[in-house]
């Protein structure tokens, strides 16, 4: 008489991989729709979380099939293999965004200048559905980045105010933030306006210097007039998204003239959430760095 032995089979495992699948494949649908479709961020959120604790729950059942495996030999050993794989895409993700959000400070604006803050063009403003945060940035959140991003400062640049201009959209373009609103351009004109060479103004020169022999400097005849606002700065705001999840980002850039040099500080505010997960100080840092090498690049031209 011949006995055959039958494995039991291992329910949870199967259950496992089947739960684990689904919350990958929601996890991938969110993500495309949140970076290319409509989603908005706090409903994205809601699907990463829903499909993270899913992938958890399969990661659960796949260690009881492991189990049972080893225990009474059941079926399914590769069937939790498999829900182990599935879960690491949304668990991975979430691990980091947690190792973010709890060793990155609570900020959702940074700047390079915090005690003359770059003004907004267009006051950012969305829906913030389950995610509200404080409308204004106070002084104790300044300081908090300063205690954070101690390296995160403004740069100056031996260059006039239109070529650091030229620069600085230029790297907006390449960075991929996309400028929606300019002020401040009149400053630039008026720049390139005092490279223009009059002839009459040359001639009457001319004669000047050959009848005085000790050159003397001439004052400008028509001063700059100052901006309504009183300042001589250059202001460019836009919306920049990560690469990878979307998450949208208002930008401004100023640019300050002093001193034949010029300044440039920039500001950066995630549009939804009360924490950036530190995506705001790197975009600062990677846009100025950036731009340090592309007016490296033209300097002296």
């Amino acid at each position: 008489m011949t006995i055959q032995y039958e494995r039991p089979v291992s329910h949870a495992a199967h259950w496992a991989r089947r739960l684990s699948l689904f919350s990958c494949l929601l996890f991938v649908a969110a993500v495309l729709s949140h970076r290319f479709g409509p989603l908005t961020t706090p409903h994205f959120l809601a699907l990463a979380g829903f499909a993270s604790m899913t992938a958890a729950l399969a990661v659960v059942l796949a260690a009881i099939g492991l189990a049972r495996l080893w225990q009474v030999g059941a079926r399914g050993g590769r069937a939790s293999l498999a829900a182990l794989l599935f879960a690491l895409l949304p668990l991975g993700v979430a691990g980091a965004a947690l190792y973010s959000y709890f060793h990155k400070p609570a900020l959702y604006d940074v700047t390079t200048d915090t005690v003359s803050v770059p003004p907004w063009l267009a006051v950012p403003s969305a829906e913030q559905d389950w995610l509200p945060r404080a409308a204004m940035v106070t002084p104790r959140d300044r300081e908090v980045q300063l205690e954070a991003y101690p390296g995160l400062s403004g740069r100056r640049y031996e260059g006039a105010l239109d070529r650091v201009h030229q620069g600085a959209r230029k790297v907006a373009a390449a960075y991929g933030i996309a400028i929606t609103a300019e002020d401040g351009l009149d400053n630039i004109l008026a720049d390139l306006e005092d490279l223009v060479v009059d002839p009459n103004k040359v001639a009457r020169s001319a004669e000047a210097l050959s009848e005085v022999p000790i050159p003397e400097a001439r004052p400008l005849e028509a001063p700059l007039e100052p901006q309504a606002a009183g300042s001589g700065d250059v202001l460019l705001q836009g919306e920049w998204r990560s690469p990878v999840f979307g998450f949208r980002f208002d930008v401004v850039i100023r640019l300050r003239e002093e001193a034949e040099t010029t300044l440039v500080d920039m500001r950066a505010a995630s549009r939804y959430g009360p924490h950036d997960l530190g995506i705001g100080a790197d975009l600062v840092e990677g846009y100025l760095k950036a731009l340090d090498a592309e007016l490296l690049g033209i300097a002296g031209d």
